[in-house]
C-alpha cells in the first residue's frame, strides 16, 4: 500500500523543477533557487532514458510556463475576451515546454553516447572524456542553443530566459561577451555540477566506496573556475573609460487603462501630464519620455494635435519630448515613436516604426493575405517598420538614440543592431496596462536589464502602469518605486535621473562585434555531430545483425 502511494507521489516529483524555476522570476524573486532548480532534471538525463527524460522535462516545463505566464489572465479582468485568453495562455505554455522536452531528449541522449564504452574499452578512462564533453559542452550548448531559436523562431518569444535571473541577481557582466545566453550557460553549468554531486551520491550509497570517481571534485573545479573567469574577463574586454557627458531625463509613468477596458476614465489627459510634469520641469530636463500609446489620448503620433501636445511639453519644461502612439499611412498601421524637437520655435518629429511585432496581439500570421483575419487582431493589424535611430539635439551636439517598444526589449539582436548603427543610449517604452493588477510589469522589466550589459548602453525605461526607471551598462538598476521600495505599478508617478552617456561614438563591446554567430555555430555543428554519430551506430547496428 505504502510502496503504491509513494510511486504515484513519485510522478508529481518531476513537477518540483518547474516550482522551484516559477519561484526564481517575480511575483516571488528567490533567484537563488535558478542554481539548483533543474537538477532533478539533469541528473533524470544522465541516465541516458531519452524518452522518459523528455516526457518529465515537458511536465516541469508546463508547470514552470503556466505558472511564470500567470499574468496572462489579468487581461479577461481588464475585458479581454476571455475564450482566447486562455487558449493563448496554455497554447503559449505547451509551445514553450516543447523546447524544455527537446532539450531533456537531446541531453538524454549526449550522455547515452557518454555512457558507452569506447571500443570496447572497460576502464573508466574511456567514457572520462566524453563524460567532459557532455558537462561542459553539450548540456550548456544544447540549452543556449534551443533558446536561442525560441527567441528568433516564428517571431520569436524571448521571456524569461534563464539568464535573466542572474542578470537581476548583480551577476550581469558575461552579458556583455556572450549576451543572455552565456548566463544561462553558466545557470546550466552550476545545475549541471549539482547534479553530478547528487549522481555521485547516489551511486555511491548503493555500492560504498566502489563508484567514487576523481573526476567528481575536477567538474567542481573547473566550473568554479569557468563561473569566476565569465564574471570577472569582461572587464578586461569590455573597457568604458570613454568621455561621458549627462543627459537629464524625466520619465513619466503614466496609469491610463486597456484599450479592453470598459472604464477609460475621464479625467482630461492635460491635467494629469500638467501634474506629473510640475516637478520635472522645475529640473529643467533635456529628454520628456513618455510611454507606449501615450499619444493615443492626442491622436496619432503624426497628428496636429500631437504637435501641440509636444509644443505644449516644450513650453512647460524647454525639453524634447520622445513619447509611443499609432499612426496610419497608405492604409497601413503602424505602432510608432515619435522624437518632438523644437527648432526655431517649430516643432519637429522622427518617427520610428515598430520593427518586432507581436503574433495574435499586433497582427494574426497571415492576415496580410486573409485579410479577413485582420479582425481578430485585439489592436489591428500593424505593419513592421525599418529598424533606425532617431537623433536628439542637445547644447548643438547630436545624440543618437535607439527606441524599443514593448516586447521588442526582449530581443536581444535587434538592441544590438541599434548598438552598431551608433546608438549612445536606448530607450525602451511599453504599455502593461494589458495585463494591470498582476506581476507582468516588474516580470517584463527584468527582461531589459541584460540588454544594457549586451549592448554597454545605458537604457531608459518607461512603463504604463509601470515599471521605470533607469539602467547603466553595469546591469545596476534604478526604479520607480513605492514607500516600501518596490518597483511602482499600476499607479501614476515621475521622476528625473541623470544619464551618462558616451560624448563619441561608444566603444562596441564583444557582443556587439559577435552577436549570436559563435553559438548559433555550435549549436549547429552539436546538432550535426549527434545526427551523424546516431546514423553511425545505427548503420553499424545493421551491419552486425546482417552479418
Amino acid at each position: 500500500m505504502v510502496k503504491e502511494v509513494l510511486q504515484k507521489l513519485k510522478k508529481f516529483f518531476w513537477f518540483l523543477p518547474g516550482f522551484l524555476l516559477w519561484a526564481a522570476y517575480p511575483p516571488m524573486g528567490e533567484k537563488v533557487d535558478v542554481l539548483f532548480a533543474l537538477v532533478p532534471l539533469m541528473w533524470l538525463s544522465r541516465k541516458g532514458d531519452v524518452k522518459k527524460s523528455a516526457k518529465c522535462w515537458f511536465q516541469s516545463g508546463m508547470f514552470f510556463w503556466v505558472a511564470t505566464l500567470s499574468w496572462m489572465p489579468a487581461i479577461v479582468k481588464n475585458g479581454g475576451p476571455w475564450p482566447l485568453v486562455v487558449l493563448g495562455w496554455f497554447g503559449l505554455a505547451a509551445y514553450c515546454s516543447l523546447y524544455f522536452a527537446a532539450y531533456g531528449y537531446l541531453s538524454a541522449a549526449v550522455w547515452k553516447w557518454a555512457r558507452e564504452d569506447v571500443g570496447g574499452a572497460e576502464t573508466p578512462r574511456a567514457n572520462y572524456w566524453r563524460r567532459l564533453v557532455a558537462v561542459f559542452f553539450a548540456e550548456p550548448v544544447l540549452w543556449c542553443g534551443l533558446e536561442l531559436v525560441r527567441s528568433r523562431l516564428g517571431g520569436g518569444f524571448a521571456w524569461n530566459q534563464l539568464g535573466v535571473v542572474p542578470a537581476n541577481g548583480g551577476f550581469a557582466s558575461p552579458a556583455a561577451i556572450g549576451g543572455i545566453y552565456l548566463l544561462s550557460a553558466v545557470v546550466i553549468l552550476i545545475n549541471g555540477m549539482l547534479a553530478g554531486v547528487v549522481e555521485r551520491v547516489w551511486n555511491a550509497a548503493k555500492s560504498p566506496f566502489r563508484n567514487l570517481r576523481v573526476y567528481g571534485s575536477l567538474e567542481t573545479v573547473i566550473t568554479t573556475v569557468i563561473v569566476l573567469m565569465v564574471y570577472f574577463l569582461p572587464g578586461a574586454f569590455n573597457g568604458h573609460d570613454v568621455e561621458r557627458e549627462s543627459l537629464k531625463v524625466a520619465l513619466i509613468q503614466r496609469n491610463f487603462p486597456c484599450c479592453f477596458a470598459k472604464d477609460r476614465g475621464n479625467e482630461n489627459p492635460w491635467q494629469v501630464y500638467q501634474r506629473l510634469l510640475a516637478n520635472p520641469a522645475y529640473l529643467k530636463p533635456d529628454l520628456v519620455i513618455l510611454p507606449e500609446s501615450a499619444m493615443s489620448e492626442f491622436g496619432p503620433v503624426d497628428s496636429q494635435r500631437a504637435y501641440s501636445f509636444a509644443d505644449w511639453v516644450f513650453d512647460l519644461t524647454g525639453a524634447s519630448l520622445l513619447a509611443g502612439g499609432s499612426r496610419r499611412e497608405e492604409k497601413r498601421e503602424y505602432n510608432s515613436a515619435a522624437l518632438y524637437c523644437s527648432t526655431n520655435n517649430t516643432v519637429n518629429a522622427q518617427i520610428y516604426d515598430k520593427v518586432h511585432l507581436v503574433p495574435f496581439g499586433e497582427f494574426i500570421p497571415g492576415d496580410k493575405v486573409i485579410t479577413i483575419l485582420q479582425k481578430l487582431a485585439p489592436v489591428g493589424s500593424c505593419t513592421p517598420g525599418e529598424l533606425k535611430t532617431l537623433t536628439l539635439p542637445l547644447d548643438g551636439r547630436e545624440v543618437e538614440m535607439g527606441v524599443a517598444i514593448c516586447f521588442e526589449d526582449t530581443d536581444s539582436a535587434q538592441l544590438r543592431r541599434l548598438a552598431e548603427m551608433g546608438a549612445k543610449v536606448l530607450v525602451l517604452i511599453t504599455n502593461d496596462s494589458w495585463f494591470s493588477n498582476s506581476h507582468e510589469a516588474v516580470q517584463h522589466s527584468w527582461q531589459a536589464v541584460a540588454r544594457a550589459v549586451e549592448t554597454g548602453l545605458p537604457i531608459v525605461r518607461v512603463g504604463n502602469s509601470g515599471v521605470s526607471g533607469v539602467i547603466s551598462p553595469d546591469g545596476k538598476a534604478t526604479w520607480l518605486v513605492d514607500e516600501n521600495g518596490r518597483e511602482l505599478v499600476d499607479k501614476e508617478a515621475a521622476m528625473c535621473e541623470r544619464v551618462e552617456i558616451a560624448k563619441s561614438t561608444p566603444h562596441r563591446i564583444v557582443y556587439v562585434r559577435l552577436g549570436d554567430k559563435p553559438l548559433a555555430v555550435l549549436f549547429s555543428l552539436l546538432l550535426i555531430t549527434m545526427i551523424l554519430v546516431k546514423y553511425r551506430n545505427e548503420y553499424e547496428k545493421r551491419r552486425y545483425l546482417s552479418m
